[in-house]
């Protein structure tokens, strides 16, 4: 038996907000990915590996930072997200 698994907000609401999945895309190819640095140290050591491999096979990638790890995203870098590319990969590391 398999139950879905429930997805927590990480962020410090009181009363967390359901947001539904959207569906992944069944391929990458012709779609910008978005990789996200939530600033852990060494994570960028692994997204800087996914960029290659990504890139390696044509996806155009876009980088992103956030300016640090103790605080959600400020709104206009996810503003910029949002606004140019089509998914995101969000990765950490220690």
């Amino acid at each position: 038996m398999t139950e879905r698994p429930i997805l927590l907000d990480p962020t410090a609401e009181l009363e967390p907000a359901k947001r539904a999945r959207q569906a992944r895309p069944a391929r990458l190819d012709g779609l910008t990915v978005g990789i996200l640095d939530i600033s852990k140290p060494r994570g960028d050591v692994f997204l800087d590996r996914l960029d290659e491999r990504l890139s390696a096979r044509g996806i155009a990638v876009k980088r992103y930072r956030k300016p640090t790890v103790a605080r959600p995203a400020p709104a206009a870098l996810t503003r910029q997200i949002v606004d140019e590319v089509d998914v995101v990969i969000e990765g950490l590391a220690d």
